[in-house]
């Protein structure tokens, strides 16, 4: 059942301190509504100057809009449910007690507060964007300082907490990069920063955490599926993805099908592997069909990469970062935030409605942020693909933040 029990169906502010991933999933779900209610509401006032431009004006902030959305989405927002899921799981992972609440307030109160001032910075605060910025890097130093002693208090060495962690000192890296650029520094500062949120932060820690719990779940719910998920790839997944940064950040475009094309035959056979042949729930269906965004992301890559290599031409755009961007990380998060939020509130692992039309919104939100690249007026649909996202995850989001205030439907503590 979905009803809280009549005793504590009272919703409280105070029930987000109960439990890491209640503070960081409200406040990630927050973000992802506030960052691009900014972006689509900046797209619209550029795009159509007359009659929306001349009614709620959105100034062009220094430094520019497009940077600044990336770096909001990939260090505030989506950093807000990567240190929630960590937070919670690491202790788990390593068989040791539960992180207190003093520890992990600090890290939701730095990305949510780095957020807010970031996004009244865009609007016209002149100082909002450095602070913002200082606040967010405050939250994940309060994360790295609060998940690091861990690795070395566990009595073995679980890998996959320490693939995350590494994952995490690079998201760090690019935050102090984003600092650099800020205080006088050249653009490239920005540029890398905005390239190591994607391949040295985000896809290694989704891949990673896919690697460890797809094929769990896989096995928890489907008779007869057999988990694979051998470290070597891991380890290839690790070099490869830093050989794409590191074309990236030398503007070597033209070689980054040298890790580009591996990449996508090993997604490939991590989907191709790790689905799960039979009856099997919701909830499962949703992770792995959020997982095919991969392979078609790398596809893009490759075909971009080649392309370049042989004409000179850099064709695609920015489709490739989008197929990875809303198509795969966006998938995943509603899969595995909803997974984590039925869980850890008592209620049944199943797929709800609201999920069910997150996921499948997302999926045409994609399409359409990817075929933007191609239209003959971009930025409209640009626009038309933020508006979809916010109608996507509206209802979603309402229902995550209404779960993370209330008490869990089976009464006990968490």
């Amino acid at each position: 059942m979905d009803t809280p029990r009549a005793t504590g169906a009272t919703l409280s502010p105070g029930t987000l301190a109960e439990a890491p991933h209640r503070l960081m999933f409200f406040i990630g779900a927050s973000n992802v509504l506030l960052a691009m209610l900014w972006w689509a509401g900046w797209l619209v006032s550029a795009r159509w100057p007359q009659p929306f431009g001349a009614v709620f004006h959105m100034p062009q902030p220094q430094p520019y809009a497009g940077w600044l959305h990336a770096f909001v989405m990939q260090y505030q927002m989506l950093a807000s449910f990567v240190f929630g899921f960590l937070l919670t799981v690491f202790p788990r992972w390593m068989g040791l007690g539960d992180i207190d609440r003093w520890r992990y307030v600090p890290v939701g109160l730095g990305l949510f507060g780095g957020q807010i001032a970031t996004l009244l910075g865009a609007m016209g605060w002149e100082a909002g964007i450095t602070v913002g910025t200082w606040m967010t890097l405050a939250g994940w130093i309060a994360g790295l300082v609060t998940l690091g002693p861990l690795l070395f208090r566990e009595k073995g060495k679980t890998w996959h907490a320490r693939s995350c962690f590494a994952a995490l000192t690079f998201g760090a890296a690019g935050v102090m990069a984003w600092c650099v650029f800020l205080l006088g520094g050249s653009p490239l500062w920005a540029f890398a920063s905005i390239k190591i949120g994607s391949f040295g932060f985000l896809l290694p820690v989704y891949v990673t955490v896919a690697h460890r719990m797809f094929p769990f779940f896989a096995g928890n719910v489907v008779p007869g599926y057999t988990p694979w998920r051998p470290f070597w790839l891991l380890g290839a997944f690790w070099a490869l993805a830093l050989f794409h940064l590191g074309t990236e950040l030398t503007h070597a475009y033209a070689w980054s099908w040298i890790a580009d094309v591996p990449l996508l035959v090993l997604t490939s056979l991590l989907w191709v592997r790790w689905w799960p042949i039979g009856r099997k729930p919701g909830l499962l269906i949703v992770l792995f069909l959020g997982l095919a965004w991969l392979p078609i992301a790398f596809a893009l890559y490759s075909a971009q990469s080649i392309g370049y290599l042989l004409t000179g031409v850099y064709a695609l755009g920015r489709a490739p970062a989008h197929a990875l961007f809303v198509g795969f990380f966006g998938s995943v998060l509603v899969a595995m935030v909803t997974r984590v939020t039925q869980g850890h509130s008592g209620r049944a692992l199943v797929m709800p409605k609201v999920a069910w039309f997150a996921f499948g919104a997302i999926q045409l939100v994609a399409a359409m942020r990817i075929g933007a690249e191609f239209a003959g007026d971009s930025m409209r649909w640009q626009a038309l693909a933020a508006i979809g996202w916010l109608i996507a995850l509206a209802p979603w989001v309402a229902r995550i933040g209404w779960i993370t205030l209330s008490p869990r439907v089976d009464g006990k503590p968490g």
